[in-house]
């Protein structure tokens, strides 16, 4: 595109979007220097870009790697802003923005974004899976599986491209517009990198900052302060509830999902107790989605009554002597794990804990009480964990430095007809390099006790 031919831009930080963005650039003429600052044997793609005559920088970051004449720089979304090259360009008045603004700059197609603290990348597969059903071409990345500047490069007009999106992504937007905007849910995450709720709130609403009537906003009913926060968009508001009636948008009243289109008619959709969906509101959002997309009623029924769930999300994993075992790693705050916790109806072994990010998790203690039978923890807030679990009256507490351990203490206290259920209500990273890793080993330890016991 002619907007970046001969324009001087630094990307920062390699990964999946660093080397997509580089040769996207690089393809439309820019000239383009990449930074990482992990060691050239650990930086993904190196040779790659520099076989295309792409100059690669790694192991640090260079004093004079931004300067007057860079006029844009593009950063991996999980590098934070008070890194130096980032607070430089900043003070030179160039913009700093993640891959999704180039992809919202490229796209021919119409975007439908979805974040929120829980639940994106079901609603995001959910999405897919409506459109693919019902014959709506469509193509689905961000957050979840590709690099979204990709896909908006090839997707044409008359296809929609679904994006799963973060707040480390949505806060280096500028531009970006969403033709339907989804936020599902806040609650406090992140705050490592965003420091307050109001710094995280703002990224997430970014979504909808530059909507307009021709456009809609997908919102959660049953949290008045994001209601109250965004009651002025510009957008066409869409509400979902578990638990209320909404003027327009998706509720549940007398064990079915409704549709209320805002002008006094409303449409059931499907029977509660029909759907395989974990989490009742991923599915009351994903209708609301597929029915402005124009999805057929019968392929959006189809979907949420067969589907089969997304890995590490509320994952089953199996059946043991009449124990059953749920991998819901993706669990990293403790409101997705009290979902978790809500969703199971039998009494449940929780196994929980990981990376301390100062959380007292006392709002856990109203849903572990009479529901959770024995406690496992691990991992850095392995101790507060427990403490809340005998605050909660729980007798069975263990500390454990291992998943397979975990997993066996779990399958000693579980009886028939009790749940395990993996739902951590931390981040992985201390003792895991990534969540799908601690789902992976749970599920390696499950599937070890089977055959133990065979």
């Amino acid at each position: 595109m002619m907007r970046f031919h001969n324009k001087h831009v630094v990307v920062i930080g390699m990964a999946k979007s660093g080397v997509a963005v580089a040769k996207l650039l690089h393809r439309f003429g820019a000239h383009v220097v990449v930074n990482d600052k992990k060691p050239r044997e650990e930086a993904v793609g190196v040779e790659e870009l520099e076989s295309l005559g792409i100059p690669v920088i790694c192991g640090y970051h260079p004093d004079d790697l931004i300067h007057e004449g860079v006029s844009l720089v593009v950063k991996n979304p999980g590098i934070p802003y008070e890194a130096a090259p980032v607070k430089q360009a900043q003070a030179l008045g160039i913009p700093v923005v993640t891959e999704v603004e180039l992809a919202s700059q490229i796209a021919k197609a119409p975007i439908i974004g979805i974040t929120g603290s829980n639940g994106k990348t079901t609603t995001t597969t959910l999405v897919g899976l409506i459109f693919k059903e019902a014959g709506l071409d469509a193509k689905v990345g961000g957050n979840i599986g590709t690099v979204l500047c990709g896909l908006a490069e090839e997707a044409g007009p008359d296809e929609w491209l679904v994006a799963e999106l973060s707040s480390f992504q949505l806060m280096g937007t500028r531009k970006f517009r969403p033709h339907i905007g989804v936020l599902l849910n806040l609650y406090p995450a992140h705050l490592d990198y965003h420091h307050t709720m109001e710094e995280y709130l703002a990224a997430k609403l970014k979504m909808f900052a530059n909507q307009t009537a021709d456009d809609a906003a997908i919102l959660p009913y049953d949290q008045p302060e994001i209601v109250e926060k965004c009651k002025d968009l510009p957008a066409s508001i869409y509400y979902f509830s578990k638990s209320q009636e909404v003027p327009k948008g998706a509720f549940v009243k007398d064990g079915l999902i409704l549709f209320a289109d805002g002008n006094g008619n409303t449409e059931p959709i499907v029977a509660i107790a029909d759907i395989t969906v974990p989490h009742l509101d991923n599915a009351l959002a994903a209708i609301l989605v597929a029915k402005l997309a124009g999805a057929d009623k019968q392929s959006i029924i189809q979907v949420l009554t067969t589907f089969p769930g997304v890995e590490h999300r509320m994952e089953f994993v199996d059946s043991i002597r009449g124990v059953k075992y749920f991998n819901d790693s993706k669990a990293t705050n403790p409101e997705a794990a009290s979902r978790a916790l809500q969703a199971c109806k039998e009494p449940v072994v929780w196994i929980c804990g990981g990376l301390d990010r100062g959380v007292d998790f006392r709002e856990l203690l109203p849903v572990i009480q009479g529901r959770v039978k024995a406690v496992i923890a691990l991992g850095q807030t392995a101790p507060i964990l427990l403490e809340r679990a005998q605050e909660a009256g729980i007798n069975e507490r263990i500390h454990v430095d291992t998943v397979e351990k975990a997993v066996l203490a779990a399958s000693q206290l579980a009886e028939s007809g009790d749940v395990v259920l993996l739902s951590p209500a931390c981040a992985s990273w201390d003792m895991f390099p990534s969540f799908e890793t601690r789902g992976s080993m749970f599920k390696d330890g499950v599937h070890r006790l089977k055959t133990s016991l065979a």
